[in-house]
């Protein structure tokens, strides 16, 4: 079988054939190359592979993106740390982090998001998220709430709060790192409330209760003491006396607050086993539980003095052992570590978000913990745009 020949005919129809043949193309590309053996599929078929994928990459949609990166992540040639960083760089390439964020544009934001999932994977010890993550500080934190949603949906702000503590781990040596921590403690004062106004009479003002938004805090927070590691005297030093002073207020607020959640819901698990925690209520309360959890060990390290940044807890959201939602405890180690990213496949075209919602119980600390998802997110919209060029090809979905 002459491979290289055979796939030169393929791509040859993948760069100037019709949409449907191109489209076709594509698809079948995506999935019959990984089938091929080593017989087959030489270092020098693979490297024609990744040199023709490259050209294509010059000019395709959304949903085009994802299957061929697909492709090139399951070649041998690149399954090392070399390999991957020449991903990474074909994903930022395409995520135009030299350009600053249009986010009224949803097409552009979701780009940026469907370029980071794809990067995600490829991150480790020796592959770093940095660019990503200064993008993020610079470009995407600041306007976080005038960020256009891509999908109705989609709790755009939490999916890119998500995406920057998932990186986080994985940051290396960044030049702006003190702006950039800076940011990121300016974005963690806004999701952590002061506690509401006293009366002169000591009892509540009429004002509104504030909501502890626990799933933002999660990820602000997670992000915030990865960081912190490289700069561990970023509030002491960094920080004037009295923002430190209302950090702390903030700090000590929002620790009674979990200290309620944590209570009633281990109250509302004790005793479940088995069938009745894989009903949807007990999941999301499970999740509930791991996030106040994951925020309480970091508000601890942060209330040493000095602060102290060596705690290691697992993203709620991460996959973890089936015993720790039977008895949740505090993790033992960090489960984002490298060895879990580089055997992590390139994900497939990610589905709709169908988040659910978990609303704890009334009381002083009422709040809405979050948006509770899995690993299924919002995929990129072709909407007649193409991911890098003009292409006019891809579909809504």
């Amino acid at each position: 079988m002459d491979a290289k020949g055979t796939l030169g005919g393929l791509f040859s129809q993948i760069l100037q054939g019709e949409d449907i043949v191109r489209e076709r193309a594509i698809k079948f590309l995506s999935t019959k190359l990984k089938t091929l053996t080593e017989e087959v599929m030489t270092k020098e078929v693979e490297d024609y592979v990744f040199a023709e994928t490259k050209k294509v990459l010059e000019d395709v949609t959304g949903e085009e993106f994802v299957l061929l990166m697909r492709v090139v992540s399951n070649l041998r040639v690149l399954q090392t740390v070399n390999g991957r960083q020449q991903l990474v760089e074909l994903v930022v390439e395409q995520a135009f982090l030299e350009q600053a964020l249009n986010t009224a544009d949803p097409d552009l934001v979701d780009r940026l998001l469907q370029c980071t999932r794809q990067a995600l994977p490829l991150f480790s010890k020796n592959v770093h998220s940095t660019r990503f993550i200064t993008y993020f500080c610079e470009h995407v934190l600041p306007n976080l709430s005038a960020l256009t949603s891509p999908v109705p949906e989609l709790d755009i702000q939490l999916e890119v709060l998500k995406l920057l503590a998932e990186m986080s781990p994985y940051c290396g040596d960044m030049d702006k790192l003190e702006p950039n921590l800076s940011m990121l403690f300016t974005k963690l004062l806004e999701f952590m409330p002061l506690p509401p106004d006293e009366a002169e009479n000591g009892e509540n003002s009429a004002m509104e209760e504030p909501k502890l938004q626990f799933s933002y805090v999660e990820c602000l927070l997670f992000g915030f003491h990865q960081l912190g590691k490289k700069l561990p005297d970023f509030l002491i030093e960094k920080v004037d006396a009295e923002r430190l002073k209302d950090f702390k207020i903030r700090l000590q607020y929002f620790a009674r607050g979990l200290q309620v959640y944590i209570r009633q819901l281990r109250v509302a698990l004790q005793g479940k086993t088995g069938d009745a925690l894989k009903t949807d209520e007990n999941k999301m309360k499970v999740v509930a539980l791991k996030i106040t959890n994951n925020i309480n060990v970091l508000i601890k390290d942060l209330f040493h003095n000095p602060p102290s940044f060596k705690s290691s807890v697992t993203l709620s959201w991460k996959p973890v052992q089936k015993s720790e939602a039977a008895a949740p405890k505090r993790p033992s180690g960090e489960e984002l570590g490298p060895g879990g990213s580089t055997k992590k496949q390139i994900s497939p075209l990610p589905r709709r978000d169908a988040r659910q919602i978990y609303n704890p119980p009334s009381g002083k600390y009422s709040a809405t913990i979050g948006n509770f998802t899995n690993e299924q997110r919002g995929g990129f919209r072709g909407r007649g745009r193409g991911f890098r060029g003009n292409r006019s090809r891809g579909r809504p979905y």
